[in-house]
């Protein structure tokens, strides 16, 4: 995932930095702190990178749903024609009814499902 300081690296730069004694402090410090900072940048990178594939991927299925939603209201209003017509010829306003519930509950349940997800 990232460059991690690894520990034996760091035992070896404390025992150089016994070794060359208090004169060379600072560059240590400074030397130790530009790697903590490059470690860092390196795993903020690869957190970014996964943040924005995230992302696309949810843009991606939120369009998908968009599209079903369509498809089905269109595929909805399409059949409700032909079945509003055998519902209403053979059943009177019951069938007619009965048809138009069903239609109305299947959308419905499609909205709710796309919603819990």
């Amino acid at each position: 995932m990232s460059t991690p300081l690894p520990r034996e690296d760091l035992v070896a730069a404390m025992a150089a930095r016994r070794e060359l004694g208090p004169d060379y402090d600072d560059a240590f410090v400074e030397s130790l702190v530009d790697r903590i900072e490059e470690t860092l940048r390196t795993r903020m990178a690869v957190q970014q990178r996964e943040d924005h594939r995230v992302a696309r991927t949810v843009d991606r299925q939120a369009k998908s749903e968009r599209g079903s939603a369509l498809a089905l209201a269109i595929v909805s209003l399409v059949a409700a024609v032909p079945l509003s017509g055998i519902g209403a010829g053979t059943e009177g306003l019951a069938g007619l009814l009965t048809v138009w519930i069903g239609i109305v509950l299947v959308n419905m349940a499609f909205a709710v499902r796309s919603r819990i997800r």
